[in-house]
């Protein structure tokens, strides 16, 4: 691999700092405020005694997301989504991934007819945000689900695994987890990898702006994604019992 110093002297297979705040917001069912390096995402966990229209009457419950960036989250002031009317396609893309992710890991069976609704808002933006939102939406999430054993609305909690994110990028043939921003804008080839706590892979997203890379790649690119996972939940599961 060719040699190559990061802007913020991490190895290349090193985490930024990364902390977990549950319980942040009062009002929500759930909530959690999660800073990877100086990415912040702010996450909450709402919850409604119903579903979507095609969900009704089948006993199964549901999890949805929304994304945002508030306007200074950059170095320069984003335009309100709201004044265009609807999300930007990335903002949909990534809270359907969100959802996704969440979904993956829910008994919605067990969750019954009701639907969990996560919103998740960038503070700060330094690279990373839907993987720091899926890692911090999932601490919302437990804790919002939590309330309805200790409430007794549920027997037990409906959740299969922990989930979470994490980047993984090529950059000068060099592997480098978890980018920031500076690393993001001129690698050759980036990742954004879920997998749960048992290691099963919930989805993964990859595309190259350079040349085409190996398939043998991806196999290197997801071993460095699960390394990486191993604190993220730790810390998720330090966040959750910690709230309780």
């Amino acid at each position: 691999m060719t040699e190559y110093s990061r802007p913020d002297g991490r190895d290349w297979d090193q985490l930024r700092p990364i902390t977990i705040t549950p319980g942040y917001q009062k009002y929500a069912e759930g909530s959690a405020l999660i800073e990877m390096g100086t990415t912040k995402v702010l996450c909450a966990a709402s919850l409604e005694e119903k579903v979507p229209g095609f969900l009704r009457g089948q006993g199964k419950g549901w999890v949805t997301a929304e994304y945002s960036m508030l306007p200074r989250a950059t170095n320069t002031r984003n335009t309100r989504e709201r004044e265009s009317g609807k999300p930007s396609g990335r903002s949909q893309e990534i809270q359907r991934l969100i959802g996704r992710s969440l979904r993956a890991v829910t008994d919605l069976e067990a969750l019954g007819e009701r639907t969990v609704q996560i919103d998740c808002d960038v503070i700060q933006a330094d690279g990373g945000t839907r993987t720091a939102a899926i890692t911090g939406a999932y601490v919302a999430l437990h804790q919002a689900l939590q309330m309805l054993v200790k409430n007794k609305v549920l027997k037990k909690l409906p959740l299969l695994s922990p989930v979470a994110a994490i980047s993984v990028g090529i950059l000068k043939g060099q592997l480098l987890l978890d980018l920031c921003y500076e690393e993001d804008f001129v690698a050759d080839v980036d990742f954004n990898v879920v997998l749960t706590a048992q290691g099963g892979l919930v989805e993964i997203q990859g595309a190259t702006e350079a040349q085409p890379f190996p398939r043998t790649q991806v196999e290197d690119v997801l071993s460095l994604a699960a390394r990486g996972m191993e604190p993220l939940f730790r810390i998720q599961r330090e966040a959750a019992t910690n709230f309780q």
